[in-house]
C-alpha cells in the first residue's frame, strides 16, 4: 500500500562556514539552539548526561506553528563521515507519521565551501498525512542562520 511506504524528503543548503566548525558545533553544542531560534526551539535535554552520544536520549520542545514535544534517540552520529541521524520515538510528530527520522550531514564541497543535507524518512500514518514541509524549511532555515553566527564568531 502507498501509505504504509517509508517516504523521503532532502534539503541541502550551501555553508560558508568551515565544514569541521559546522559539524561541531551540532556535534558539542546543540543545546545552544534553544539561545540562537528561541521562536522554534523551546528547550533541549539529554536524557542521563550531558553529552551527545550515539544511542542517547533527548528531549526536545518546538513549535513550527504548534507547540509539540518529542523524545529523540539519537540514533547514530559518524564523525568521520560527519552526519548525525536522530530517530522520534516518542512525541506529538507520531500522531501524524508512524516513523519519523532525520540525518543530518555536512559535506566538504571544495576547498572553503560545504554545504549541509537534511534527509527525512517518514511514514504517514494515514494517507491524508501532509509531507512534513514545515521541518524542511525549517531546518534549512536553522542551517543558514548557524551559517551566519559561525562566519562571525
Amino acid at each position: 500500500m502507498a501509505d504504509s511506504s517509508i517516504a523521503r524528503l532532502k534539503a541541502q543548503v550551501e555553508i560558508k562556514a568551515d565544514v569541521e566548525k559546522y559539524y561541531g558545533f551540532f556535534r558539542n553544542n546543540m543545546h545552544r539552539l534553544v539561545q540562537m531560534f528561541p521562536q522554534n526551539i523551546k528547550s533541549f535535554q539529554i536524557q542521563d548526561g550531558d553529552e551527545v552520544r550515539a544511542g542517547c536520549l533527548t528531549h526536545w520542545k518546538y513549535d513550527l506553528g504548534t507547540p509539540m514535544t518529542a523524545k529523540i534517540k539519537i540514533e547514530d552520529i559518524d564523525d568521520g563521515d560527519m552526519s548525525i541521524t536522530f530517530n522520534v520515538i516518542q512525541g506529538d510528530v507520531l500522531r501524524i507519521y508512524k516513523s519519523f527520522k532525520e540525518k543530518f550531514q555536512v559535506l566538504k564541497v571544495h576547498e572553503g565551501a560545504g554545504s549541509v543535507e537534511w534527509t527525512l524518512e517518514f511514514e504517514k500514518a494515514n494517507v491524508n498525512a501532509p509531507d512534513p514541509e514545515e521541518y524542511v524549511d525549517f531546518a534549512v532555515k536553522m542551517s543558514k542562520g548557524l551559517d551566519a553566527y559561525l562566519c562571525k564568531n
